[in-house]
């Protein structure tokens, strides 16, 4: 398995590379053995003594293959530190990453054991270019870690320009209506975060085995790496996880690089969103501005995009309990909960406890302005009740950041000088990092949690909290709980945070109303003790089966499972640059070849040729639906072959194509309203128009036009015997609801008619029962058998769904039909590459006008040479 000498980098790095060789220079080339084989990269070289370690690893590796997944995000789960004097680096891992978390997770509780992780990232530190080699070589061979060097100003505009001035406001719907509210946009600053996300991919790119790793993409630092991936291999199994909220489409259209985000998240097979909300922005935004519709497939949500399926994943990430449960047995913990207990609980007083980072987002001022409300309305509080805030460092930097800190300490100032006793001070701001095991001790005691951000993507301090309130026997000591005692706990929690779905118990409140959140917070402190009994145990259950392994595990079963067939699937990219992506489509589905057709067509004699209209002949962008003097001829010259009937199978009225009837002279006219003609100078063909009862339109029609009124952008077209509501220029998401209602009202009262309502791409139509293209082809058929006449060739084209039907009917007829002759030609084709039930594919209609060119050259030749044969005296 020659793919999976990718990963064989690694075990070069920890001296396991088949032949025991020392590791190689890491200032030399690296490149994935996959590119060594011979004729794939010319003039490399390689010697026999590499090629040979090569493939002794590559065997040992497809003997005991082991699942490896590759998690990239924009920092690896590492803290780096500069011994003294310059003696190099120390590295150790962040125990509070959620990347290590994962992996900690996934091998403890659900069975992946042998799981291989490799993480891609960048460091925290500068590390200088000399230390490069030193450092990439340590963190690979210990840590099993790429890092990703940037150099600083690059990295400074990637992170802090496009990043956080850029996508963090606005996916936390800060529009930049001015230069203090958010960033405006920045053509370098996307030039760089573009750059990065390459350099992202190029590190991927050392150690992936394509044909079997699977590859995490975390959060909005990297949305563009899919497109760099999928670009360099279109079957990589790839999962993207967006770990902040992501914006309603009327903010997020204002983004000028829109399309191309949306359309590199698109290169990954499965995509993530903590809320419903979250998801179903995003599917809003791929419908309103690429015109992409989705649809559940037994309870997933999908995207089909070229022929490929994208999974949309809906899971909020959990906590890790070993961890939490582990710093709650420390000793300093409990040491720390008995000191806030003599300072609290022994003077009889409550705690509220907030817990944020210090930015614009977490609405700390917020909730000092309903905490003083709360003293203010109630006065049995005051010397009762503190506010403790816990005020982390904000992750990034700005203005913005100290104008929060300068209103949050004003306002702390202000309540404890309007509500302070000299034993009583009713707010305390620690606004200096504190260690995990002080912040789990604060949970302990806390009588309420208050989370009131006013954005934010997940956010697990409730979790965190639920989990310190349920202790353990510790704790139970220290508190003065007996064995048997049930726990309790209380959250206000914001509307606008990912975690308040799942927290079904907790008070929600909308952060804005400040009003609101006081009453939560005097309803979290009255409220009874067996209340706060059952919602802790609700939150329990959830928060302790829902932790981050079972998130993890989750999400990579439906990664798995979304990338079952990419083997058997053919695969090829178009596009360029962001715009890339892939068409996958069945290996059975190919390009029709012009030659093929045409030699097939001069070896046989009856031939039945199928036409669309609307996208086959004529452009669907075209405004000017006449036939052009070229098509006429081309047309004219198939009809004139006697060996040929030719159709024009259209959803258009026979008004509508008059002109191409008048024009073409033996043009025949197939059409799913019930009536196909065939207009040849001897009568050879019989024109059947059967009678078709459409009284029923007066009752449609008067329906369709009240929706019409009440729905801008749609329209009405009568097709002779059917009639269609569209609105493909209406608002997306409110012409799909108005078209679901219109198909039960039309459904209601037309339900004594002969007629059949259907709901299709943009369009509702009501026709006449078992009407379509495959019942006219299927009735062209029937009709030749009765006549004695068995087609040996049969082209049938079109562009739409509506043309599916006509496909398979043909398709059928070939496999096992007596209504064709034994060895009929059969050749169905659809316009562009997708999906289809035809076997052959057209890129677009000059394709197909090239096509029928070619085989009219081949007819006027036919017809020539007869009419010289007819000459000739006998």
């Amino acid at each position: 398995m020659v793919s999976r000498s990718y990963s064989n980098l690694l075990e070069l790095a920890s001296g396991g590379g088949g032949g025991g060789e020392p590791l190689p220079s890491l200032g030399r080339r690296r490149i994935p053995r996959v590119v060594t084989a011979s004729g794939i990269v010319p003039d490399l070289d390689v010697s026999d003594d590499d090629a040979d370690a090569a493939s002794a690893a590559s065997d040992h590796s497809s003997h005991a293959p082991r699942e490896r997944v590759i998690i990239v995000a924009n920092q690896l789960p590492v803290r780096a530190t500069r011994r003294p004097g310059g003696g190099g680096w120390h590295f150790e891992w962040d125990e509070d990453s959620l990347l290590l978390q994962v992996k900690d997770s996934l091998r403890a509780h659900h069975g992946r054991a042998d799981m291989e992780f490799v993480y891609v990232g960048g460091l925290r530190d500068d590390v200088p270019p000399a230390d490069h080699d030193e450092v990439a070589h340590e963190l690979l061979e210990s840590f099993r870690c790429v890092p990703t060097f940037l150099p600083a100003d690059l990295r400074s505009r990637f992170y802090h320009g496009f990043c956080k001035q850029q996508l963090w406001p606005l996916f936390h719907y800060m529009l930049p209506l001015s230069p203090e509210l958010g960033g405006r946009f920045d053509r370098l600053l996307w030039q760089a975060y573009v750059s990065v996300n390459k350099i992202f991919a190029d590190k991927i790119l050392e150690v992936i085995s394509p044909d079997e790793d699977f590859v995490w993409v975390h959060d909005y630092h990297l949305m563009v790496l899919p497109t760099f991936l999928r670009k360099r291999f279109n079957r990589v199994k790839l999962g993207f996880f967006l770990h902040s909220p992501f914006p309603s489409s009327e903010i997020y259209k204002t983004l000028p690089v829109r399309e191309e985000l949306l359309r590199s998240l698109l290169n990954a097979d499965l995509i993530g969103f903590h809320t419903f909300d979250y998801a179903r922005h995003f599917l809003s935004c791929c419908s309103r501005m690429l015109g992409l519709k989705y649809e559940s497939q037994r309870g997933y949500i999908a995207l089909e995009y070229y022929g490929r399926t994208v999974t949309i994943k809906i899971l909020p990430v959990g906590v890790h309990l070993q961890q939490l449960q582990s710093v709650l047995n420390l000793s300093e913990t409990g040491v720390k909960v008995a000191e806030l207990l003599k300072q609290f609980n022994h003077q009889n007083r409550l705690l509220l406890l907030g817990v944020d980072d210090m930015d614009i987002f977490k609405g700390i001022s917020l909730k000092l302005l309903a905490f003083e409300q709360l003293l203010m309305q109630h006065p049995e509080w005051r010397g009762r009740v503190v506010l403790v805030q816990i005020a982390n460092p904000a992750r990034g930097k700005g203005k913005d950041v100290k104008e929060v800190q300068e209103e949050s300490d004003a306002m702390v100032r202000r309540i404890n000088d309007a509500f302070g006793q000299p034993d009583y001070q009713p707010v305390i701001l620690i606004d200096q990092p504190l260690q995990f095991y002080e912040r789990m001790a604060y949970y302990v005691v806390a009588e309420c949690c208050l989370v009131t951000a006013v954005r934010d993507g997940m956010n697990l301090i409730p979790y965190e909290y639920i989990i310190a309130r349920q202790g353990n026997e510790m704790i139970d000591r220290i508190l003065g709980l007996g064995p048997s005692s049930r726990k309790k706990s209380m959250l206000v929690v914001s509307e606008f945070i990912g975690c308040s779905p799942s927290l079904s118990g907790a008070i929600r409140v909308n952060p804005w109303n400040i009003d609101s959140v006081a009453d939560a917070m005097d309803s979290a402190l009255e409220m009874p003790e067996g209340e706060k009994v059952l919602r802790h145990e609700k939150h329990h259950r959830y928060v302790s089966t829902h932790d981050v392994g079972y998130w993890a595990n989750s999400f990579l079963q439906d990664l798995e499972r979304t990338c079952l067939d990419h083997n058997r699937r053919r695969c090829w990219g178009i596009g360029f640059g962001l715009k890339f992506r892939v068409v996958a489509l069945d290996p059975n589905f190919k390009k029709l070849a012009v030659e093929h057709l045409v030699s097939a067509y001069r070896r046989t004699t009856k031939r039945v040729i199928l036409l669309d209209y609307d996208g086959t002949l004529m452009p669907q962008t075209s405004f000017g639906k006449s036939p052009t003097s070229k098509t006429i001829d081309m047309l004219n010259s198939l009809c004139r072959d006697k060996n040929n009937m030719v159709f024009l199978v259209s959803t258009k009225s026979r008004v509508t194509l008059n002109e191409w009837f008048s024009a073409c002279e033996n043009l025949g006219l197939a059409a799913e309203h019930g009536y196909f003609l065939r207009l040849r100078r001897d009568a050879e063909w019989e024109t059947r128009v059967p009678v078709i009862d459409c009284s029923w339109k007066q009752i449609a029609e008067p329906v369709m036009k009240t929706y019409t009124e009440t729905t801008d952008g749609s329209t009405i077209e009568d097709k002779e015997t059917a009639i269609v509501w569209s609105y493909e220029d209406a608002d997306p998401d409110f012409g799909s609801c108005q078209a679901k209602e219109l198909h039960d009202h039309l459904e209601s009262v037309l339900s004594n008619e002969p007629v059949s309502v259907k709901a299709g791409l943009n369009h509702v139509e009501v026709k006449p029962q078992g009407v379509s293209k495959g019942l006219v082809a299927k009735r062209i058929l029937s009709t030749m058998q009765e006549r004695g006449d068995l087609p040996d060739f049969i082209l049938c084209v079109g562009d739409d769904r509506s043309d599916e039907d006509m496909f398979e009917v043909i398709t059928a007829a070939a496999a096992r039909g007596p209504s064709l002759h034994p060895e009929a030609q059969v050749f169905a084709c659809t316009v562009g590459r997708k999906p289809s039930k035809a076997k052959y594919y057209l890129d677009d209609p000059a394709d197909i006008v090239r096509l029928v060119q070619g085989l009219a050259n081949v007819s006027d030749d036919q017809t020539q040479a007869d009419a010289a044969t007819d000459t000739i005296p006998r």
